[in-house]
């Protein structure tokens, strides 16, 4: 686990994917950033690698985090994402196993190390409790546990909400300095608040913002929620 950089509950990531890149992005970030501090709701952004400089030279608040990287050495490697290169980006984490971006089991434990050696914080997706267990094995900053059935399309009921504990108590069992994110799902602000208030550190949303009719507004929306979810249970 880096320890370098303090990921503060709550906290709200946005990942735009290949949906915004270039100009779109920064004008996204810019305002999740103001909101961000409107709130005191740490938020994390995960932008195109191209666009990492764009970013992190230009936010407050928002951390800004690679979609990916691998663990290569400094050498030979065309077509590879150098864990130094996303470090001299400007890049503070690196988001790591998603469903669109899956890592073998020891390829995904060498590639934490390499990011904590390079100085970067690791935030890593976790299908399952057990795939969870597993995860928190590895000592990540941030576990994203997330249904892949619930990725883009899914609605969150009564039993999702109730694994927000279990999985919680497993992660904290393991080592309580792990933060988890509970996400997939999250559509509106109702979804935030209803994540939060399960039990939830911090949860994050793409296509419920980038998707919607007005996503500058469904930012303030949802990075609103979390704050009150988070201030009605603490």
């Amino acid at each position: 686990m880096y320890r370098g950089l303090e990921i503060t509950p709550p906290f709200f990531e946005i990942g735009p994917k290949a949906y915004l890149y270039g100009k779109d992005v920064l004008e996204l970030a810019r305002h999740a950033d103001k909101v961000g501090g409107k709130y005191d709701v740490q938020v994390i952004i995960t932008p195109q690698y191209v666009d990492i400089p764009l970013l992190a030279h230009d936010m407050e608040n928002v951390l800004v985090f690679a979609q990916h990287m691998d663990s290569l050495e400094v050498g030979r490697g065309v077509g590879s994402v150098l864990p130094e290169a996303l470090k001299a980006a400007g890049a503070v984490g690196v988001l790591l196993n998603h469903a669109e971006k899956r890592l073998l089991k020891d390829e995904l434990e060498y590639t934490i190390k390499r990011a904590d050696q390079i100085g970067l914080a690791t935030m890593v997706c976790a299908d399952t409790l057990e795939d969870a267990a597993m995860i928190a094995q590895m000592e990540p900053n941030i576990i994203i546990a997330e249904s892949p059935a619930l990725i883009g399309v899914g609605k969150r009921d009564a039993d999702d909400r109730l694994a927000i504990d279990r999985i919680n108590r497993t992660v904290w069992a393991i080592n309580a300095e792990i933060r988890v994110l509970h996400g997939a799902g999250i559509s509106r602000g109702q979804d935030v608040y209803d994540v939060i208030a399960a039990g939830a550190q911090g949860t994050g949303s793409t296509s419920g913002i980038i998707l919607s009719a007005d996503p500058f507004g469904m930012v303030e929306e949802m990075i609103r929620s979390v704050r009150e979810a988070w201030d009605t249970i603490h």
